[in-house]
């Protein structure tokens, strides 16, 4: 990918670097900053990457649901390394360059990791609507193929959506300026700074974001209606409970993801104030990704079980 951007770039623009300007309200305090954030991306990896090991080290998590559920975990951890680790090198060493091709390549993996995490979020409420209204023929419907395949497709979009807007936005002109008031390589901020006229890849993106948006809250809205009125048709209210017991935690992720997603990449021109853009992000990059294996493990009593078994085994 990034010998694909340097070919672009050639010959094509004068700006060689960029400047991640990030907060510059704030860099004063690049130690804390640093500690922060390095501390909450090490508990998001730990956290992620704790889920992924008991998922597939307990044959009772050898399910559907799990499999989806350890997918979005290792691509949170691919989403948050392709910004954090650069973002703590500039707190800790104030160094704020990254080349024109790194910078095009750290936006793409970003985008394209964060749209496939977008179809994989449909399709565990897809998932669980399978499991609650449909359990008869759960099984036969979410084989190991299945599931292979749907998490094939969720990463085969991902790329496929993002490639040409980014490969596109790469061949236009940046003759200056070339600090990008963001603390990462994003769509929005690289548009603004191309002396060339973008509106027609600023207008793809935003349709491409709107269509990924879209789509996967289509289905989860289609999905948890269906959930929503097969739990009230349950005669006991402990059946219910535990068919809503499934379905909050995953709900609670959705409300984060898609409130930030939209606030920051569904706007045409990308009109709104970069700031605001900066903050939403934050929450993206580093809240939502640390909140997201506290929330699985501590709403899920099957996870509680499988961590209690495995500290027993270690001891």
């Amino acid at each position: 990918m990034k010998k694909l951007m340097m070919w672009y770039s050639r010959n094509r623009t004068t700006v060689q670097e960029f400047i991640l300007e990030g907060f510059p309200a704030v860099q004063h305090l690049g130690n804390i900053l640093f500690l922060m954030h390095l501390l909450a991306y090490l508990a998001s990896i730990m956290g992620n990457t704790l889920i992924i090991s008991i998922t597939w080290a307990d044959h009772r998590l050898h399910t559907p649901m799990y499999f989806f559920l350890s997918t979005f975990s290792f691509m949170e951890n691919c989403c948050i390394s392709t910004v954090i680790p650069k973002l703590l090198t500039i707190f800790l060493s104030g160094k704020q360059a990254i080349s024109f091709a790194t910078c095009f390549t750290q936006a793409f993996f970003f985008l394209s990791v964060g749209t496939s995490i977008l179809f994989l979020m449909a399709v565990l409420s897809l998932d669980r609507y399978l499991a609650i209204c449909k359990p008869l023929h759960y099984s036969s419907i979410m084989s190991p193929r299945v599931c292979s395949l749907l998490v094939t497709a969720c990463f085969t979009l991902g790329f496929l959506f993002m490639v040409v807007p980014v490969v596109h936005l790469s061949q236009f002109s940046f003759c200056g300026p070339n600090v990008i008031p963001h603390f990462f390589c994003d769509f929005g901020p690289l548009a603004k700074l191309s002396c060339s006229d973008t509106r027609s890849v600023e207008m793809l993106f935003f349709d491409i974001a709107f269509l990924v948006i879209f789509i996967s809250l289509l289905v989860t809205a289609i999905a948890y209606s269906h959930i929503v009125v097969t739990i009230v048709q349950l005669p006991s209210a402990k059946e219910r409970q535990k068919a809503f017991s499934t379905c909050s935690s995953h709900l609670i992720v959705l409300s984060l993801m898609y409130g930030s997603c939209l606030f920051i990449y569904v706007k045409p021109k990308q009109t709104s104030r970069v700031d605001f853009n900066s903050q939403a992000a934050l929450v993206n990059t580093v809240l939502t990704p640390v909140l997201n294996p506290v929330i699985y493990t501590l709403r899920n009593k099957q996870v509680h079980r499988a961590l209690r078994d495995a500290l027993c085994r270690g001891k």
